[in-house]
């Protein structure tokens, strides 16, 4: 353990200090600050650390002294001392935070103190208590259930092999459908809430373009509603294989809404990639753009398609109507596609409601070390997804999160999931996320970066 070879902040010397490289001037300096801030405050405690942090460290000192602060400190904390410390104002408005406070004392009793030093007793709380925790934790994000689990999770019945739900049956009997969940208006949600923000590449001079929940609930809704006009079976699988754009979050909440199930295909794959994908899958259509812009690139993605023997494919032009290729016979453009229910525009497309155990994306392994294994969310997921987005990231109403990501990887349905059903916006960025555009896009409107 690295602390184990640091004096504590208590026996530390200016000679010490010095020692590192650091004048006898500054040493000496040093040397008060940490003496007061050890007298006020001890050794060896989180309030000695954020003190110390704020208002003895900084850039300009050697790193053997940041080390020498912050393992004297945490000398005889264990093996993973904590890098950073909440203040406790800031800790009481997460949503852990506001949760505890509310309703601390109901779950632990009157060992609660506090939202950070109760923590870990919380989370021993949330393992030993299912029920409870996750009950909380949907009422929280306003899930809402047509026919609602029986419990939270049922261990495997006696008789029943256990390979069958391995730990165990989550939300037993219960009925939803969370794309519904995503669109539906309550405390967290209302029509004018942005559920997107986003920006084409090389737009850097023109505002923000924005989505409100009712924009994308009605371009939901005549999307799916467009997909029941293809006669497809209920509980298909259809393939997405484009960039994460407004139109494809659209396109991924109709197919879920609808009832069919998503396959992700990443628009960097190559056409034997593409078609094992569909191939796993058994895919009955796929959405996909005739191209991809990247600055002054233009690169092929429907004839990647074409080239992978894809199923019928509706195709999204780039820019405008037209497109730069010709279709396949049986292929439709997104404009024919659209136009065929045109009278259901602004219509209500009822969603349809399914076992919690039914498929809703069919994700994959990268396959760099063989053919890619099908990776099967079930209706839990999102709602595990959203989850982890409310309680480790504290994804919280207002927050605008951003994650260069594509729906073909694991992070492009999870970000979907956590941001909408936790009351956020989902940042797009249509363009490389390695130039100046992107981070001047992040600077007008992000909140949540991550990378």
């Amino acid at each position: 353990m690295a602390n184990s070879y640091y004096k504590g902040l208590d026996t530390i010397s200016v000679s010490d200090i010095e020692a590192l490289g650091v004048s006898s001037g500054v040493a000496r300096k040093l040397y008060r600050e940490v003496s007061e801030i050890v007298a006020a405050h001890g050794p060896a405690s989180p309030e000695t650390w954020t003190h110390i942090s704020k208002r003895v460290l900084n850039p300009g000192l050697p790193f053997s002294f940041h080390q020498m602060m912050y393992y004297g400190c945490y000398k005889d904390f264990g093996p993973d001392p904590p890098a950073w410390l909440p203040d406790p104002k800031s800790a009481v408005l997460t949503n852990v935070g506001h949760l505890l406070e509310r309703r601390g004392k109901e779950f632990l009793g009157s060992s609660y103190k506090d939202p950070i030093s109760s923590f870990s007793d919380f989370q021993e709380f949330s393992v030993s208590n299912p029920e409870v925790y996750w009950r909380t934790v949907f009422e929280e994000m306003k899930i809402s259930f047509s026919v609602p689990p029986q419990c939270i999770l049922r261990e495997s019945p006696p008789g029943e092999s256990p390979l069958s739900n391995p730990g165990g049956q989550w939300l037993p009997g219960a009925i939803l459908n969370p794309a519904k969940n995503c669109l539906t208006f309550n405390s967290k949600r209302n029509p004018d809430h942005v559920a997107i923000r986003w920006r084409d590449e090389g737009n850097d001079h023109l505002p923000v373009n924005s989505v409100t929940l009712e924009e994308l609930r009605s371009d939901v809704w005549f999307v799916a509603h467009a997909l029941d006009a293809l006669g497809l079976e209920r509980g298909s699988a259809i393939a997405i294989d484009m960039p994460m754009n407004v139109k494809s979050v659209v396109i991924y909440l109709a197919i879920v809404l609808a009832g069919y199930a998503v396959v992700s295909i990443a628009d960097s794959f190559a056409p034997v990639e593409i078609s094992t994908r569909l191939r796993i899958s058994n895919a009955k259509a796929i959405f996909t753009q005739d191209l991809i812009i990247r600055g002054d690139k233009s690169i092929p993605l429907y004839s990647r398609v074409v080239d992978a023997q894809a199923p019928m494919a509706i195709v999204i032009p780039t820019k405008g109507s037209s497109f730069s290729v010709k279709l396949r016979n049986d292929d439709i453009s997104w404009h024919d596609f659209l136009e065929r229910v045109k009278k259901s525009r602004g219509d209500e497309f009822r969603a349809v409601e399914q076992p919690v155990e039914t498929f809703t994306n069919i994700l994959f392994s990268s396959g760099t070390t063989g053919d890619p294994k099908a990776i099967p969310w079930t209706l839990a997921t999102p709602l595990k997804a959203a989850a982890d987005g409310w309680s480790h990231l504290d994804i919280r109403k207002g927050d605008i999160v951003c994650w260069p990501t594509n729906l073909g990887w694991m992070m492009g349905p999870w970000i979907v999931y956590a941001s909408l059903l936790n009351g956020a916006t989902i940042a797009l960025y249509n363009g490389s996320p390695l130039g100046s555009g992107f981070a001047k896009f992040v600077q007008a409107s992000i909140s949540f970066l991550f990378l």
